[in-house]
């Protein structure tokens, strides 16, 4: 009987174990709930530490572009070519108006060797004096921003030197470009924001003292397609200024344009004008000669 009465006893703590061995529908739930705070917690993680990266990448990368893009600019210019080229060729300043923004556009000629090859042939050549300007258009994929490009021409044209040439892409982000030129030097000089155009008087012409650049930029996210969210850093601006003075040489009178020219020896041009006379004379006189011994 005791025997009988301990496999009853065993065989239904069996049953009552084999009933337990399950999760109840609240412990998945409470499971399931918890993994997924888990997950979202790394996915924020996760998205934090890559916008943070990329914020950091943009702001390096606009911090490099505003600089470099001045220091091209300065570069070309101090390379600025005035002899033999009149007044109103040696430097252009054309205010513009885009998206409600400055984009205006500069144009010289310079000593800088070219950034772009041309062919002769079958020949790439570069030139040692080049047609050099800086121009902006509106961005085609975006409305809000600007593209700003280097033109550059082969040598120079007398005719047209400011029409023409390649275009080289620099930034495509432009919030605005903003050139000031000043005729003289002092802190209450008046700024002109057209120079050498027909909308400037025609006293203002050839060098002026300096100008003033402003240039504009506003950050973008690395990764537009992967990034779900754009921190608002990414959308900061960028004011870059620079100064660019022109010295002395540069700014002459119309009347005293340099230019270039052959010299002459004192009293070359007279003897070479006595010359010339005397064998004028000489040839008369034989033709004449010649003529009248055929009449006669």
């Amino acid at each position: 009987m005791a025997t009988n009465h301990y496999l009853e006893e065993r065989a239904m703590r069996r049953a009552v174990d084999r009933g337990r061995a399950g999760f109840t529908l609240i412990e998945v739930l409470v499971t399931v709930l918890i993994m997924g705070m888990l997950m979202v917690s790394i996915t924020q993680i996760l998205s934090s530490v890559r916008m943070s990266r990329d914020t950091i990448h943009n702001i390096q990368e606009t911090q490099l572009a505003g600089p470099a893009i001045l220091d091209l600019i300065e570069r070309d210019l101090r390379g600025l070519v005035t002899c033999n080229i009149p007044l109103e060729n040696q430097i252009r300043i054309r205010n513009h108006v885009m998206l409600g923004q400055d984009g205006d556009s500069i144009d010289f000629i310079t000593t800088t060797d070219s950034l772009l090859w041309t062919y002769d042939g079958d020949r790439a050549v570069r030139a040692d004096i080049n047609e050099v300007g800086y121009r902006l258009r509106t961005s085609p994929e975006n409305d809000d921003f600007l593209e700003i490009y280097r033109r550059e021409d082969f040598g120079l044209d007398e005719d047209e030197p400011y029409d023409g040439g390649g275009y080289m892409f620099l930034h495509d982000r432009i919030k605005s470009f903003d050139i000031l030129a000043y005729a003289e030097d002092g802190i209450d000089a008046e700024e002109f924001e057209d120079w050498n155009t027909e909308y400037a008087d025609d006293e203002f012409r050839g060098v002026p003292a300096w100008i003033e650049i402003t240039l504009t930029l506003e950050t973008a996210p690395r990764l537009n397609r992967e990034q779900i969210a754009i921190a608002p850093v990414d959308r900061r601006t960028y004011v870059y200024r620079r100064i660019i003075r022109f010295p002395e040489s540069l700014r002459v009178p119309p009347d005293k344009t340099p230019r270039v020219a052959i010299p002459t020896a004192p009293g070359g041009e007279e003897e070479t004008t006595t010359q010339t006379q005397g064998s004028g004379s000489d040839d008369a006189s034989g033709s004449g000669g010649g003529d009248q011994g055929k009449e006669g």
